[in-house]
């Protein structure tokens, strides 16, 4: 893959108020030899930051975009029609120019869901500086589209009114980690939409992504924009220039970087004996959602069903998933009846691959799992859930090393 040397010595980075989702610099760790650097900074200390951060360039996220126009001695055509600058690069006087290289990163963004949007209605979701950007592209592609915010004439109160929307694009914070499960919309009220672009790209599966893929719509996060915007920031930074090529290669190595592994199966199938075995194979944390739950409550599964009954257990045990499965780039174990709860679908899913194991049930261990009573019958009534549930199945039976390298293929397979 292609890889941009000489630039050892500059100063890059990313400026936001709240940073700890940003996948920016394992991205650009891919494009080039120059450190990138995460900068968090309250709105009252931008002016202060800007004047002394000393970078050679950076670039910007919420809720900067349009707020750092004002500090840019100059702008690029595209930043100045946007109305939105998403990157800043010192030049050789130590002016700083503003560009805007999101509209190239929408742009193949909205490439990947191969629709065709022309004289279509389509819907933005927020008003901010992806909003612009994301307005600029569905207008150059002769797209007729409404923004909606909170305030103003159209707001998502109102939105169920364009039931014949084609396309609807996310341009919010709103599903965004740490704040994850929640949507604006119910895409159920549009029968029409061929189409859902989300700009977030953590968690993979956003909400409304995930109520998408449910529906059968075409949708795409917003890695693949993240990428792409950077790779033409890269360009920019370095004055070179990158070949489209790289945006696939470096928003799979992402992914398969940071999207979990949920390993989900009958009680005592060996989901924690192997997710240890996959977590030092890829260099991962390891949780196992029994143990949170010991930890949060003082006690163990068992005794929680014993004492309280399966219902009650079911409550902690989806607070507790929702909680690890919004993180990244982990290895996660489920409790076996994790799949009994319609909720943890989302919860499991929402940003990682769901892998079976699936395991001969003669030899499943059934010490200290009061629900293992009689396992042929609970495994029939589950079976269903967990090819619901999961996006593979691997064969869980055997060596457990060879068990972890059948779970480490198959999440290569299954992460596109």
């Amino acid at each position: 893959m292609e890889y941009i040397k000489g630039f050892e010595d500059k100063r890059f980075g990313l400026l936001g108020e709240h940073l700890s989702h940003s996948f920016s610099p394992q991205i650009h760790a891919q494009m080039a030899d120059y450190p990138y650097a995460l900068h968090e900074v309250e709105k009252d200390e931008l002016k202060n930051w800007v004047e002394t951060c000393g970078l050679d360039g950076y670039n910007v996220t919420i809720p900067y975009k349009q707020e750092i126009m004002k500090y840019c001695d100059s702008l690029s055509d595209a930043a100045r029609s946007i109305g939105a600058v998403n990157t800043v690069v010192r030049r050789a006087d130590g002016s700083l120019l503003g560009d805007n290289t999101d509209y190239y990163g929408f742009s193949y963004m909205l490439d990947t869901l191969n629709i065709d949007i022309k004289g279509k209605k389509a819907l933005i979701l927020g008003a901010g500086g992806a909003s612009k950007t994301v307005q600029a592209v569905l207008s150059e592609r002769g797209a007729k589209f409404l923004v909606f915010d909170l305030v103003g004439e159209n707001t998502y109160s109102t939105i169920s009114q364009h039931s014949d929307a084609s396309l609807i694009v996310n341009a919010t914070p709103v599903g965004m980690y740490p704040n994850t499960g929640v949507s604006l919309v119910n895409l159920a009220q549009f029968s029409q939409c061929i189409g859902v672009a989300d700009v977030i790209y953590n968690p993979a599966r956003t909400a409304l992504l995930q109520q998408a893929e449910r529906l059968g719509i075409p949708c795409v996060n917003g890695l693949s924009m993240l990428v792409a915007q950077a790779k033409r920031a890269c360009e920019i930074f370095t004055d070179s220039t990158l070949s489209d090529n790289v945006i696939e290669a470096i928003r799979k190595s992402v992914a398969l970087q940071t999207e979990n592994v949920v390993l989900v199966g009958m009680p005592g199938c060996g989901k924690t004996t192997v997710g240890k075995l996959v977590a030092k194979a890829l260099n991962r944390p390891f949780v196992d959602a029994d143990e949170e739950i010991k930890a949060k409550t003082g006690r163990a599964p068992s005794a929680i069903i014993n004492e309280d009954g399966e219902r009650a257990f079911r409550l902690i045990e989806t607070e507790v998933l929702k909680s690890i499965c919004k993180e990244s780039g982990t290895v996660i174990a489920t409790g076996g009846g994790a799949v009994t709860i319609p909720e943890n679908l989302d919860v499991l899913r929402q940003n990682g691959a769901v892998i079976f194991l699936e395991r001969n049930i003669n030899v499943l261990a059934k010490d200290d799992r009061p629900l293992s009573v009689n396992l042929p019958e609970l495994y029939q009534k589950r079976l269903p859930k967990y090819q619901e549930f999961s996006d593979i199945a691997v064969d869980g039976n055997g060596d457990a090393e060879a068990v972890a390298q059948r779970v480490l293929d198959a999440f290569s397979e299954v992460v596109k």
